[in-house]
């Protein structure tokens, strides 16, 4: 048995199973003794890797790649979720439905700004990196939270942003906004949070399997019963309701520990798009990025993200 407290940092993104495994005692039967953290972003989660003050973190593979590339001592060896990115926008635009194209979506804010979670984040690299490719003049402007991102909207000081399905729900509810590119769209595949580990807790095979079993029935929890799960949810963070909490997972409904090969080619393109745009030096092989052993002892079975949820 594991001697320390296991340290996990985690997103208030509440799709995560870091909302299901807190608010159960699952980890607890498994003799884990966890101490949760809060953190603003991915990229914070990296610093607090890098200060060694956490073992495990709940992220974007974006951020821990830029992390690894400056020598932070991790690995991903889990998924969680997929598509997890989605461009919402005020009432009086047009979606892909209507426009038939991203190009034509993002024409629409040519001379504009959309707005993200901070700079590093997966959606921050997603905006820039379809910016770039349209060749339109449209700023990307970062916030440092994701609630910021949504006061901007609901004040109408910005047409646009590209962030997470729980920002969508919001606004969709707060600011009358709508999803003009669904997380299916705007980058397939993409994965939106993985599992990392520090190097010191891989050499723990035991306590890294155990976590891993466990969040993948928090993943397949989701998948199976939404409904109890967004109730434990919403019990947990208090501050949405369980209806909420289920709208969220519908927007973005592909959940799973596994790390199939579609998961690991979406992250091998973000390495070459963070390369190009300056975010990292150098191309980082697979190998450096992901550890496979332990998700394959804990999740032998076939991926689950394109079951969607009940």
């Amino acid at each position: 048995m594991r001697d320390a407290p296991l340290r996990i940092g985690h997103l208030s993104t509440f799709y995560h199973t870091s909302f299901i495994l807190e608010g159960v005692d699952w980890l607890q039967k498994e003799g884990l003794d966890v101490q949760w953290r809060l953190f603003a972003s991915g990229p914070d989660i990296v610093k607090a890797f890098e200060g060694g003050m956490i073992d495990l973190g709940y992220l974007g593979l974006p951020p821990a790649v830029v992390g690894i590339a400056r020598g932070v001592p991790i690995k991903c060896v889990a998924g969680g979720h997929v598509e997890g990115t989605v461009m919402i926008a005020q009432a009086e635009y047009l979606g892909l439905e209507e426009l038939g194209s991203i190009d034509e979506v993002l024409k629409q804010f040519d001379g504009k700004a959309i707005g993200t979670p901070p700079k590093g984040s997966i959606h921050d690299v997603i905006a820039r990196d379809i910016v770039r490719e349209s060749g339109y003049d449209i700023e990307v402007k970062n916030y440092q939270w994701a609630d910021f991102v949504l006061e901007a909207i609901t004040d109408r000081e910005l047409p646009a942003a590209i962030g997470t399905p729980p920002l969508a729900v919001a606004s969709r509810r707060f600011a009358n906004t709508k999803i003009v590119v669904p997380p299916s769209k705007l980058w397939p595949y993409n994965p939106s949070y993985g599992i990392l580990v520090s190097a010191s807790l891989m050499r723990d095979d035991d306590t890294v399997i155990k976590f891993l079993q466990q969040h993948e029935r928090a993943c397949a929890f989701v998948r199976e019963d939404p409904h109890a799960a967004a109730r434990i949810v919403s019990r947990l963070v208090q501050t949405v309701d369980p209806e909420y909490v289920l709208e969220t997972y519908k927007v973005s409904p592909k959940y799973c520990a596994a790390l199939p090969s579609q998961y690991v080619q979406s992250t091998m393109v973000f390495v070459k798009v963070l390369k190009d745009m300056s975010y990292i030096s150098r191309l980082l092989p697979e190998k450096e990025i992901f550890e496979h052993r332990f998700i394959r002892k804990a999740h032998p079975g076939r991926p689950h993200y394109d079951d969607g949820i009940a």
